[in-house]
């Protein structure tokens, strides 16, 4: 298989159908995450041009700003997307009852809530649902941990992680919604990560 990716790498790196496509024959149990953030549309209408019933896993931290929730229940709406949510093993009230508001990156306290409403959930999903091809959205432009990765690359579990939108620019996704006349959202926060280009550990991790 490291052959086969290394040439498709290579060879469609910049090409998000081919990408998909391909991967999405190489498994029997994929899934495509989303957060439901700025220009997500784009992977869930590819994802979905292929095969419509494909599980779309949601990691809902309970944080998301109201827009967030109208868009993303528009995008699944319009999409008719089979979506997979997967929460904290607390509420949002259940959380700030007993710890109070989010803690700020430099607290101490700020890794172990991301475990809980981040890494937690998703490790539970990947459990639960055993994908062997996992489609995401993540892109280069995102952060510089980002921009050292492949479209292609397999884990040490055997899981394909394919992310066809790697190479592209905002103005890429734009055009892309645009085209298909499909929703945006930038009122959009993610408590884990806080600043734009930190990374909140999950693909570092997996």
């Amino acid at each position: 298989m490291s052959s086969t990716l290394e040439a498709m790498n290579r060879d469609h790196a910049n090409d998000p159908h081919v990408l998909i496509e391909w991967a999405l024959k190489q498994g029997e149990r994929p899934i495509c995450t989303t957060n439901f953030r700025p220009f997500e549309a784009v992977i869930l209408h590819m994802a979905t041009q292929v095969r419509p019933d494909i599980p779309i896993v949601w990691m809902d931290s309970g944080y998301n700003t109201e827009a967030t929730y109208r868009v993303a229940n528009e995008i699944i709406e319009r999409l008719n997307l089979n979506i997979v949510s997967f929460l904290p093993k607390r509420t949002r009230a259940h959380r700030e009852a007993l710890e109070g508001p989010v803690p700020g990156i430099d607290d101490p306290r700020h890794d172990a809530f991301t475990q809980e409403v981040k890494i937690e959930p998703f490790e539970r999903a990947l459990k639960e649902m055993r994908p062997d091809v996992w489609l995401t959205a993540l892109r280069a432009e995102d952060t510089p941990e980002r921009a050292k990765m492949q479209p292609l690359s397999q884990n040490a579990d055997g899981l394909l992680k394919v992310a066809p939108l790697l190479h592209w620019s905002a103005k890429d996704m734009y055009e892309y919604l645009q085209a298909h006349d499909l929703p945006n959202n930038f009122d959009y926060f993610d408590p884990t990560k806080v600043e734009e280009k930190r990374e909140c550990g999950l693909h570092l991790q997996h």
